[in-house]
């Protein structure tokens, strides 16, 4: 991994020139691999730029190096990672996994109480997203908004995922649920505080060993002393 040669931001209304780049990009990728997502336009991307949703990678020389944005379902209550996309000039060099992180943390910014998934059908990615705390679950766990739906219409295996009544496709489904990881950390903590209670009963016994020891080792002189005082 080397980005110290970039910068990993959110996108604002500089970046706007960027857009067309990036939704070529991102067509020629999903063509690539065979599988496809839901196409974007440059306006849609330079509207995520605009409401501060996006991220952006730059290399120091101004050259556009990744990109990935948020969308919103069902009033806020989830929160989708999409369109990750690295310029092939610059992969391998552990951008995917520096946005991902950035825009994930946007994300919890953003929408701190909000279910954080994402849809892909690339095992580095959900490599990416097993380190950031997503499982894989069920599409069934997912905003069942429509217009979420709606989207994945211009994806190649959009028949593939209405013949099976939307219950699963190519893409595997992850997600961060900010109520169990809350209670992941609470249990956490408290088998700390048991592990923590636990070593210092231990320490009190170990002390308290320790002292009747002493104790008997000075009745065993004193005794000693004393048969030898008679002799």
């Amino acid at each position: 991994m080397n980005t110290s040669n970039f910068v990993v931001i959110p996108a604002n209304e500089s970046h706007i020139g960027y857009a067309e780049q990036i939704c070529n990009e991102m067509a020629e990728s999903a063509k690539a691999r065979g599988t496809g997502i839901a196409r974007r336009k440059p306006e849609y991307i330079a509207n995520k730029m605009l409401e501060g949703k996006a991220v952006i990678a730059l290399h120091k020389d101004g050259t556009w190096a990744g990109f990935c944005y948020i969308e919103t379902w069902s009033h806020g209550e989830y929160v989708a990672n999409s369109g990750l996309i690295v310029n092939p000039v610059f992969r391998k060099e552990g951008l995917a996994k520096a946005i991902k992180k950035r825009i994930f943390d946007l994300s919890r910014e953003k929408y701190p109480k909000a279910k954080i998934f994402g849809l892909t059908t690339g095992f580095a990615v959900m490599k990416i997203n097993s380190e950031l705390g997503y499982e894989p679950v069920p599409y069934s766990e997912l905003t069942q908004d429509e217009e979420f739906w709606k989207g994945c219409q211009s994806c190649v295996n959009y028949d593939i995922l209405m013949s099976k009544d939307r219950k699963n496709c190519m893409c595997t489904a992850m997600l961060w649920d900010p109520v169990e990881k809350e209670k992941e950390l609470r249990q956490k903590i408290e088998q700390k505080a048991k592990a923590k209670e636990r070593l210092k009963q231990m320490q009190k016994k170990h002390s308290l060993l320790k002292r009747i020891e002493l104790s008997l080792r000075r009745r065993s002189k004193i005794i000693a002393t004393l048969f030898l005082a008679y002799d």
